[in-house]
């Protein structure tokens, strides 16, 4: 019933997160109503994502040149490493404008049932980095469910051969919730309470 371009996009547009059927339709349809600059615009937006930015080979963050800005900023705490499971949680403590430090991007949590092992996240990566030198501190800021416990749990296993000090945020994080929906307050108390893993 639908152009197949139509058709197309709503086919895209379901494959993101939360976006089912009826949602991606409603989205094209309201496109489908816009200028044809605002579209332009947006179809511009979409091609410089996609060929301007790529993963920070440092940290696992959006970079737009060779670092992302956080690993090129030469006034971070780059002996202070925080590890988080995702871009939306490096971004929620960010927004605190409390941790001075640097990242480290998991990729995900460990999930036997959703099948992520180990292997599938930047684990390699983060005990490289603490394998060169120069990180004192690794603050294990994984989500406060059974996922992120697991996943905290196998950094300590994983760290513990190394003459670092490895934390977790203190109380403050609710179980069960994530990191990239707390408000500002609780981050930061939960942060500067960190304890030993």
């Amino acid at each position: 019933m639908l152009p197949e371009p139509v058709q197309m996009l709503v086919r895209e547009l379901k494959k993101l997160p939360g976006v089912g059927e009826k949602t991606a339709t409603r989205y094209v349809m309201h496109l489908m109503t816009q200028p044809q600059q605002r579209l332009a615009d947006l179809s511009e937006a979409l091609c410089a994502v996609a060929t301007g930015v790529h993963t920070c080979p440092v940290c696992g963050f959006l970079a737009g040149g060779a670092l992302c800005d956080i690993c090129a900023d030469g006034t971070r705490d780059s002996s202070t490493v925080c590890v988080v499971e995702g871009v939306g949680d490096l971004m929620a403590l960010e927004r605190i404008g409390e941790y001075r430090g640097v990242y480290h991007v998991l990729n995900g949590s460990i999930s036997v049932l959703r099948g992520i092992t180990p292997e599938k996240l930047r684990l390699k990566e983060l005990e490289a980095r603490v394998a060169a030198g120069g990180i004192m501190e690794v603050i294990v800021a994984t989500s406060a469910d059974a996922e992120g416990e697991t996943t905290a749990l196998y950094v300590r296993k994983i760290l513990e051969r190394h003459a670092i000090r490895v934390t977790r945020p203190a109380t403050g994080i609710p179980m069960g919730s994530s990191l990239e929906y707390l408000d500002s307050m609780t981050l930061m108390r939960a942060l500067r309470g960190r304890k030993i893993l």
